[in-house]
C-alpha cells in the first residue's frame, strides 16, 4: 500500500505555507541580522518547528557561488539530505531537494528559509508517521522539486506475521546501538586523553623533584654566604647530587 501527497501533506503544509509572512514583524523590524564573509552571508532567523505556533533561533547560510558548494553546507546540517535511502525511525527513508531548487534557494535568504525550515521538520515528521500509522511502513520517500513544491510518500503493508514489524525494529536498534558504541568511543578517548595529561603531570612532577633543589642560609655577611652557597652547591653536584637542605652559617 502506497500513500502520496503533495504540497497539502498533514506533514508537510504547515511548512509549506505563509513562509514568506513568517519572516515579517510590526513596524517593518526585521527578524534577521546577517553578516557577510566571502560572498557567503550568515542570517540568525526564527524557523518554525514540528510544534504548531513554536520556533527556534537558528543561522542560515546564502551567497554561494555554486550548487556543489551550497548542497555541502545543508547536508553538513541535514545528512539525510540527497544522500540516498537512510534509516528514520527504522524505516528506509529517501530525502531528495532538486538540484534547480538548490540553486533558486542558495542566494534567496527567504527561499532558503522556507528549504531548512522542511528539512529541519522531516526527522520529526518520519517520527509522526511511524507512531501514527496503522500497520506497518516499509517506506517514507520526501521530495522537493525545482518550483519548492514538497511530495511526500508513505508505504506499507499490514503485516500480519510481523515480519517487516521485526526488521525495522531490529534497525532501530541498530542505529541506537550505533550510536551508544560512538558515544563510548568518544568517552574512551577522552578518557585515554585525561589518563595521558595526568601522567604527563606525574612526570614533570617527578622531574622537578629529581632535578630541582634549593639551599638556603642565614647570617650577617652577604659575601661570605654567597662563596658559602657556591661552595655547598658545587660540592653537591661532585659528589652526584646530594640532597641538600637549608643550614646557618655566621660570618
Amino acid at each position: 500500500m502506497a500513500i502520496t501527497g503533495i504540497n497539502n501533506s498533514s506533514y508537510t503544509s504547515y511548512y509549506a505555507t505563509n513562509n514568506t509572512n513568517s519572516s515579517k514583524k510590526a513596524d517593518g523590524e526585521k527578524d534577521s541580522a546577517s553578516t557577510k564573509d566571502s560572498g557567503v552571508a550568515t542570517s540568525t532567523v526564527e524557523l518554525k518547528t514540528s510544534t504548531p505556533g513554536v520556533t527556534k533561533t537558528e543561522q542560515i547560510k546564502t551567497g554561494f557561488s555554486n550548487v556543489n558548494d551550497y548542497s555541502k553546507y545543508l547536508q553538513g546540517k541535514y545528512s539525510y539530505m540527497n544522500t540516498g535511502t537512510i534509516s528514520m525511525q527504522g524505516v528506509p527513508t529517501t530525502v531528495s531537494v532538486s538540484s534547480a531548487f538548490l540553486q533558486k534557494c542558495m542566494n534567496d535568504p527567504e527561499k532558503a528559509k522556507y528549504l531548512e525550515e522542511n528539512l529541519a521538520a522531516i526527522p520529526d515528521c518520519a517520527k509522526s508517521a511511524v507512531n501514527g500509522c496503522l500497520g506497518t511502513l516499509t517506506n517514507l520517500s520526501y521530495q522537493i522539486d525545482a518550483n519548492g513544491n514538497i511530495s511526500v510518500a508513505i508505504s506499507g503493508t499490514n503485516d500480519p506475521d510481523g515480519k517487516i514489524a521485526k526488521e525495522n525494529a531490529e534497525r532501530k536498534a541498530q542505529e541506537k546501538k550505533e550510536a551508544e558504541e560512538k558515544l563510548e568511543k568518544k568517552r574512551a578517548e577522552k578518557k585515554a586523553e585525561e589518563q595521558k595529561a595526568a601522567e604527563r603531570r606525574m612526570a614533570d612532577k617527578a622531574g622537578k623533584a629529581e632535578n630541582e633543589y634549593s639551599i638556603t642560609m642565614q647570617g650577617t655577611d652577604v659575601r661570605s654566604m654567597t662563596q658559602s652557597l657556591v661552595s655547598k652547591w658545587n660540592f653537591s653536584n661532585t659528589v652526584g647530587g646530594a640532597s641538600l637542605s637549608g643550614f646557618d652559617v655566621k660570618a
